[in-house]
């Protein structure tokens, strides 16, 4: 529950803390005293999303405390899990600047807004002005009755298949397309890879070409410097001795004389090494003409190769080594599609067989919400008879539908507040009294369903007066006998019934507003009954009955 929330420099309040109690705990004071500024912190300390806009004029930040004890055991097991280690006590922290900046700690430690409004959002339950509005839209009433049902189980048993169901629709959808353009694109694929294929491409082909091309426009160089090369090492003619002539007769002349004097030989040895060198130069240029014997026709093969290699790259928009990793795809493309048919069998059969698990599961979600409603009807109907709505009618306009993400059913609250009328829907018929009632008839409802300490209505009392704002009180105050109810409202009956009284007011100083929060006693709660009751003029005729109402409601 929550203890204790401290507040400085938060809109209106330079300093001001807050303590409950177990029980109905009940704020008052005059509208636009700042009981909201309250609730934006509680929300605030919570983790949930503020601005800068919270902080009181001319200071620096905006700081609120909270302490909570009693912790249940499923939120100190996230606590644990995410690194703060907490016992019984837990203590939050939530910063906001001048600047926007806010900064959040638990027990201590530095958290972000996310992980505390995770992790600790599930402190409070915050029922706000405008959640009776809720009740009118008939799409949010299936999450009531699910979350009354607690048919959570079922329900993720239902849509794990849903989803699945869903995937193999849509994995159909995509293979079943119109005949006549899946014929057209698989003309378009066998073309495409034929005319991949015939162009037999390499990979650094192109390279190729180009150091071939510069040969070939240079045939005529190449070929006379070549047969010069050859020419001077083998000889022009006859006539003419070449270099391997040449070296071959001075080898001879030095090997006959070799024997005479050791100072031959090595000149002999060199002569010899260079007479070899030639001899392979030779072969060597040799073959270099008989490989670049150019044909006049194949400049233009090169070109013709290389107007094919760019229309390629052109027409696919990809470099040539990516026309081959194209051609493998469009090949498992084709594949695909020829194999459609058979997978396209498969997925039918799946599609059936996952369709009657979903059904048979959507069914039975259907169940946990029939026999809920018959249980909800009967809490509701009693709180509302209790409420002050004793001729009420509370039915469930429940239609079947095609299967979805929450099931296959629509439902709608239908009400009808007068004997001998049909139920209608709620937005047709429910008054903004009737609406209150209704929503804490459901909160009530619901209390018991969720492991939430602390709830918080923030005027529920909205449009209700007299004997019904009375039994209002009655039932917050049964409400609060399993839980802390922390009630703000402009209503004697109901502040009549809290455990717990807290004042809050506003003054003005020195040209500055403040706000402050006052726990009352027994004397302050019947002065402040009797403004409640009769505004500024505190008659001894109001303080008398805010005494007696104190008295029949046991405080």
């Amino acid at each position: 529950m929550l203890c204790e929330i401290r507040i400085e420099n938060v809109a209106v309040i330079e300093k001001a803390t807050a303590v409950f109690s177990e029980g109905l705990n009940v704020l008052s004071g005059e509208t636009g005293a700042g009981k909201s500024i309250l609730i934006d912190s509680i929300n605030a300390i919570l983790g949930n999303r503020t601005s800068r806009e919270i902080v009181r004029s001319h200071t620096p930040k905006a700081m609120i405390w909270a302490t909570f004890r009693g912790i249940d055991a499923r939120i100190r097991a996230q606590l644990i899990q995410a690194g703060y280690e907490t016992e019984d006590e837990l203590l939050l922290y939530r910063e906001i600047t001048a600047e926007g900046k806010s900064t959040c700690r638990i027990n201590g430690l530095p958290a972000t807004a996310s992980v505390v409004r995770d992790i600790c959002g599930g402190l409070i339950n915050i029922h706000g002005q405008h959640d009776n509005q809720s009740l009118m839209n008939p799409a949010k009433h299936l999450g009531v009755l699910d979350a009354f049902a607690q048919n959570e189980a079922q329900h993720a048993a239902y849509y794990q298949i849903y989803r699945d169901l869903c995937h193999v629709k849509r994995e159909i959808d995509a293979l079943s397309t119109d005949e006549a353009e899946k014929e057209r694109r698989v003309e378009t694929l066998r073309f495409e890879i034929g005319e991949i294929e015939a162009a037999q491409l390499r990979d650094g082909e192109e390279e190729e070409l180009l150091a071939r091309r510069r040969l070939v426009r240079n045939a005529q160089s190449v070929t006379e410097r070549l047969n010069a090369a050859y020419a001077a090492l083998g000889g022009a003619d006859d006539d003419t001795p070449g270099a391997n002539e040449l070296l071959g007769a001075a080898l001879t002349a030095l090997e006959e004389i070799r024997t005479l004097s050791g100072d031959f030989a090595p000149v002999a040895d060199q002569l010899g090494s260079l007479y070899e060198t030639a001899r392979e130069a030779a072969s060597d240029v040799a073959g270099l003409l008989s490989r670049y014997d150019f044909d006049p026709q194949e400049l233009d093969e090169i070109e013709e190769r290389r107007d094919e290699c760019y229309r390629l790259k052109q027409k696919y928009h990809r470099e040539l080594p990516e026309i081959a990793a194209y051609c493998e795809k469009a090949k498992t493309e084709l594949e695909g599609i020829e194999t459609s048919t058979q997978r396209l069998d498969a997925l039918y059969d799946r599609e059936t067989e996952l369709y009657e698990k979903a059904k048979k599961l959507a069914d039975a979600l259907t169940q946990t919400r029939v026999e809920a409603f018959a249980r909800f009807n009967v809490q509701i109907t009693e709180a509302l008879r209790f409420l002050n709505m004793p001729g009420i009618r509370f039915t469930l306009l429940h239609k079947k539908g095609p299967l979805a993400g929450s099931g296959q059913d629509t439902v709608e609250f239908c009400i009808s507040t007068n004997p001998g009328e049909e139920p209608k829907p709620l937005a047709k018929i429910a008054s903004g009294g009737e609406l209150s009632r209704i929503m804490l008839a459901v909160k009530s409802a619901l209390a018991d369903k969720d492991d939430i300490g602390t709830v918080i209505y923030d005027e529920i009392d909205t449009g209700v007066s007299g004997l019904a704002a009375g039994r209002i009180g009655e039932k917050l105050r049964q409400t609060a006998r399993g839980r802390q109810v922390i009630c703000i409202t402009h209503t004697a009956q109901i502040a009549a019934q809290a455990n717990s009284h807290l004042l809050i007011q506003k003054n003005v100083s020195g040209e500055r507003t403040y706000t402050e929060i006052e726990p009352l006693d027994a004397s302050g709660r019947v002065h402040e009954l009797a403004r409640m009751i009769s505004g500024d003029k505190l008659t001894e005729l109001a303080l008398a009955n805010a005494r007696e109402m104190l008295r029949l409601a046991g405080a």
